[in-house]
C-alpha cells in the first residue's frame, strides 16, 4: 500500500492555481486536509482535523504544508510525530501574527507561539522559507526550523510561496519533496537518487543535509 500524503493549506485555503492544487494531482495517495472554516485559522481546530486524517490513515503519513498549516503540522505533531515519516513545511506564517481565534491585526496579542513545539519535531522535516515573504522573515524562518530540527532550504526572494508569487506547477518543489521522501527510503545507504535531484546545487546540498542529519 503507497503511503498518504496529507496537503495542509493555509489560511483561506489553496486554490485551483496553488502549486498545493497541482502537487496534489501528482502525487499517488495525495488527499487534501479539509477545514471547516478556512478563513478562520483557528490552530485547536485545524490541528485536531490534521490529528484526525494522521489516525485514518493505514500508514504514516508524509505532509506538504503551506503557511498556517506549516503552524497546523508542528502543532498536530505533538502527539501524532510516531504516524509522521517526514514533513516539507513551505512559507510558514509567523505565529506571533495569530491568537487562539485565528488571524489579529493587532501586535500586542497573546500568540500561539507557545502551544508550538520548541524541540525537534521527531521526524525528518524540510523548511522552504523566501527572503521578502510578507508572512514571516526569513531570519524568524531560520530560528523555527533550527527549534524544529528541520534543514531550511532558501528559495530567495519568492515572496509567499504561493500563486500570487506565481507558483502553480512547481516541479522545483515536487523535486524537493521525492527527495526527502528518496532519503527515506535509502535510509542508511547514502546519496539521494539522481532522478529525484532538485535544479539547483543549493538545493542538491540542503538535500544532502537533510540525510545526514536524519540518516546517517
Amino acid at each position: 500500500m503507497s503511503a498518504t500524503t496529507l496537503i495542509v493549506p493555509g489560511l483561506y485555503g489553496s486554490g485551483e492555481l496553488h502549486w498545493q492544487t497541482w502537487m496534489e494531482r501528482q502525487i499517488d495517495g495525495a488527499r487534501r486536509v479539509e477545514q471547516r472554516d478556512w478563513n478562520s485559522a483557528r490552530l485547536d481546530e485545524w490541528s485536531d482535523a490534521l490529528a484526525t486524517a494522521i489516525d485514518e490513515s493505514a500508514t504514516p503519513v508524509w505532509i506538504i504544508a503551506h503557511s498556517f498549516g506549516c503552524l497546523v503540522t508542528a502543532a498536530a505533531a505533538q502527539s501524532r510525530a510516531n504516524r509522521i515519516r517526514g514533513a516539507m513545511l513551505v512559507a510558514p506564517a509567523n505565529p506571533k501574527r495569530f491568537s487562539v481565534h485565528g488571524l489579529e491585526p493587532r501586535t500586542t496579542i497573546r500568540s500561539i507561539s507557545s502551544q508550538l513545539p520548541h524541540t525537534a519535531l521527531g521526524f525528518p522535516a524540510v523548511v522552504v522559507a523566501s527572503t521578502n515573504d510578507p508572512w514571516m522573515r526569513f531570519t524568524t524562518a531560520n530560528v523555527w526550523a533550527e527549534r524544529w530540527g528541520a534543514r531550511l532550504v532558501n528559495l530567495g526572494a519568492a515572496g509567499h510561496i504561493n500563486a500570487e508569487a506565481g507558483f502553480g506547477p512547481w516541479q522545483q518543489g515536487l523535486d524537493l519533496f521525492n527527495g526527502l521522501r528518496e532519503a527515506h527510503h535509502l535510509c542508511p545507504l547514502g546519496e539521494f537518487d539522481e532522478r529525484y535531484a532538485p535544479h539547483t546545487t543549493r538545493e542538491r546540498y540542503a538535500l544532502r543535509a537533510i540525510e545526514r542529519h536524519w540518516f546517517a
